[in-house]
């Protein structure tokens, strides 16, 4: 049996980002989101969230490392002169080696992101990362202590097989990351395991970036195994509210509407049904 969890990412990141995923929440397709504490639309989502059934929606926090502000003061090692985040590369950089300061650091700042989407009334079921830096060397530890503490349950691993040889139009650029990500993340398993988080059976979604048209959707659900997946997907509307514009904004891009139309869309229903897939949000863990 095919179980799936479809999660939407960087709810939080902008209204139009916000408007999408919950339109796909709404729609059944999208059945566990996770959320940016930092984002600068975070009110404008913990607002949307209201509308939602959460017997069939899942919540889980985005942890961020690398974009932004961060919420806690005084970062000397994880945020620059500004007082923001490093960015992606930087950050990536940073998180490749151990120090007892930058531990400390992330510490802080996954509790203040965690308590901050704990206080708003939210039962967070998972945990994730803007970036995948939770399986950098240097994160991983403190990531999971956080999800023990704060009773998450689940945790991604985003380890995922290399495209097929019929995939010839994806980017060298998108296929080394990918490949990175994916590396990171078998390393983490190992501490992933020792904290006594769960995982899902299979991780897909580092190779949809940009790409997840129809077909490629129908396919990739035909080829999953038996078993419990999370897909990784971007859905949104292109942000055009200035007054939310930031550093996630350059992400609501038009390839952020053609998700949500796949998304959305009869054709992706009705494959579903046929491939016999179930969509579920994260499972409840008890004890």
């Amino acid at each position: 049996m095919k179980k799936i969890i479809i999660n939407a990412d960087d709810l939080g990141a902008d209204e139009g980002r916000n408007e999408g995923i919950i339109e796909a929440a709404r729609a059944g397709t999208v059945t566990s989101v996770s959320i940016l504490a930092n984002g600068p639309a975070l009110g404008d989502a913990l607002q949307r969230i209201r509308s939602l059934d959460h017997s069939k929606v899942s919540f889980g926090i985005h942890c961020n490392l690398s974009e932004g502000r961060p919420l806690s003061a005084g970062l000397s090692v994880l945020a620059g002169a500004d007082g923001c985040f490093l960015k992606k590369a930087a950050t990536h950089r940073l998180l490749m080696h151990h120090s007892t300061v930058l531990e400390e650091e992330i510490a802080r700042e996954l509790d203040k992101q965690i308590e901050l989407l704990k206080g708003a009334g939210l039962r967070l079921t998972h945990i994730d990362s803007h970036q995948h830096v939770h399986v950098f060397p240097a994160a991983t530890r403190a990531v999971c202590e956080a999800a023990r503490r704060h009773n998450i349950p689940w945790i991604r691993i985003p380890d995922e097989p290399g495209p097929a040889a019929r995939e010839d139009d994806i980017n060298g650029g998108l296929i080394e990351e990918s490949k990175i990500f994916s590396s990171l993340a078998r390393s983490a398993r190992l501490c992933i395991e020792d904290a006594g988080l769960k995982t899902t059976d299979h991780f897909r979604g580092l190779y949809l970036k940009g790409r997840s048209t129809l077909p490629r959707m129908q396919r990739l659900l035909e080829e999953l195994g038996a078993g419990l997946t999370e897909i990784m997907v971007h859905p949104g509307r292109a942000s055009t509210d200035h007054r939310t514009r930031g550093p996630f904004s350059s992400f609501s891009t038009m390839d952020r509407e053609e998700e949500l139309r796949v998304l959305l869309s009869e054709e992706f229903l009705l494959a579903l049904s046929r491939i016999g897939v179930i969509l579920i949000p994260f499972p409840e863990v008890n004890g």
